[in-house]
């Protein structure tokens, strides 16, 4: 009788709480530091996956993380290879067609990495020069729309800045988080390189992606973040990856 009676409350515990059993699977190109990366010990890390993982444990939900190529990552959602997308997706109206978003989790602006020498204060000073970016992100459609720059993706970011860093091309743009590892932080670049400028696009918000309908894992996710705003994780987080917060 006694077993029987623990089991019953075990059942009717695991059925008032569902959330507690849920796992979320994030895809994320891990190339994309201080934000999303593999170190040194292969494990994927960086500020949006300890953010997710915090907001995983406020909401009551387990929160995995799959390494995807950003040139798929979107198709894989579509396709239901997993559940959402961590991986510093800026929320745009285009996007907001195909996908559904979370609440906004950290707003970022463009930045333009040039030669330490270069003379460049702006993007129109790069009239004539070649930029590259990682293919289909916020960095490159800003290039497509500077006049008379010519525009080289590539399907990491990091080998746009060893092009740039070896004088392929003349300059980079990507999220300022991004643009300030590389260009202030990072031991092989920081000598060589420098940010020439933020360029002004309007307000750009990163958010997660879920297929689009997908109300549980939305509402999970959005619970978790509301969460870490509130408690001022994302305040601990911003100091120990980013130095800070804008």
């Amino acid at each position: 009788m006694v077993k029987k009676f623990v089991l019953a409350l075990a059942l009717v515990a695991m059925t008032a709480s569902p959330s507690l059993a849920k796992t979320i699977v994030f895809a994320t190109d891990a190339t994309w530091p201080p934000m999303e990366f593999v170190n040194a010990d292969k494990q994927i890390t960086g500020y949006a996956i300890e953010y997710m993982k915090a907001a995983a444990k406020e909401a009551g939900f387990t929160a995995e993380f799959k390494a995807v190529p950003w040139d798929g990552i979107f198709a894989g959602l579509a396709s239901g290879k997993y559940n959402a997308i961590c991986s510093s997706v800026t929320i745009t109206p285009e996007r907001k067609k195909t996908m559904d978003f979370s609440t906004p989790y950290f707003k970022v602006r463009q930045a333009l990495v040039v030669p330490a020498k270069s003379p460049a204060k702006c993007i129109d000073d790069m009239k004539g020069k070649t930029l590259g970016a990682q293919i289909s992100t916020t960095g490159h459609f800003a290039i497509k729309k500077a006049e008379g720059v010519k525009d080289k993706s590539y399907d990491e970011v990091g080998l746009a800045f060893e092009d740039l860093y070896n004088g392929r091309i003349d300059g980079v743009v990507c999220d300022d988080p991004v643009a300030a590892q590389y260009a202030l932080q990072n031991e092989k670049y920081k000598n060589s390189l420098k940010i020439a400028c933020i360029i002004e696009a309007g307000d750009e918000y990163y958010g997660i992606a879920v297929k689009k309908g997908d109300k549980e894992d939305l509402d999970l996710i959005n619970k978790g973040i509301e969460a870490v705003k509130k408690k001022g994780i994302d305040k601990q987080l911003l100091a120990k990856w980013i130095g800070g917060g804008k």
